[in-house]
């Protein structure tokens, strides 16, 4: 039986991403079937883009937290949730935020770098990181990566992959994303955001 170092778990975050990786079978295999899918998944990140946009836009839940100015972002700002329209600079800036960020999932070596950049993507939605004013309710984060995993196994079914190569890929993805709801939900353990926000 192999030891753990529970602690180190919560402050060292590659011994972290280590374990998981390993408890959860994402090797270097998985890695390959990640990037080998590049080539044909990334003409297609602009209508998953798209999509999780147009998701998103359907509940004001979600929707609200584009109102404030996002941390980078110097155009102009929407007073309500009616003036947040789709083509808004501010909801085209975060689009390509989001696209820049599903472009590294497939093409970036799971290196530390990387590792840090996927911890990053979940603490800047916690008051620990990120604009201040906009804190997303844990909630929130699980709705939007439950639809990105399921809106990337319907496109990985689309490409007509041969059916090895198409199940490495599905099973690649799945636990790239679970790793990635852990670099998510652990900076709300930290930062004790609640559920809810009125």
């Amino acid at each position: 039986m192999k030891h753990i170092n529970e602690a180190r778990l919560e402050s060292d975050l590659s011994y972290r991403f280590e374990y998981l990786s390993e408890f959860m079978g994402f090797s270097g295999e998985d890695v390959a079937a990640i990037h080998a899918a590049a080539a044909v998944l990334a003409p297609l990140v602009p209508a998953l883009v798209d999509a999780v946009y147009e998701r998103l836009h359907r509940y004001d839940a979600t929707w609200r937290h584009f109102l404030p100015r996002q941390h980078g972002y110097e155009g102009p700002v929407p007073n309500t949730l009616a003036d947040l329209t789709q083509d808004h600079p501010l909801i085209r800036y975060r689009k390509t935020h989001l696209a820049c960020y599903l472009s590294a999932l497939v093409t970036k070596p799971y290196d530390q770098k990387t590792v840090a950049y996927l911890d990053r993507v979940g603490k800047m939605h916690t008051p620990l990181a990120g604009a201040a004013e906009i804190v997303v309710p844990l909630v929130q984060m699980n709705a939007l990566l439950g639809f990105v995993a399921d809106a990337l196994t319907n496109t990985i079914l689309s490409l007509g992959l041969e059916r090895g190569q198409e199940v490495k890929t599905l099973r690649a993805f799945g636990k790239l994303l679970w790793l990635q709801n852990d670099l998510i939900s652990r900076h709300y353990q930290e930062a004790a955001v609640p559920c809810a926000i009125a």
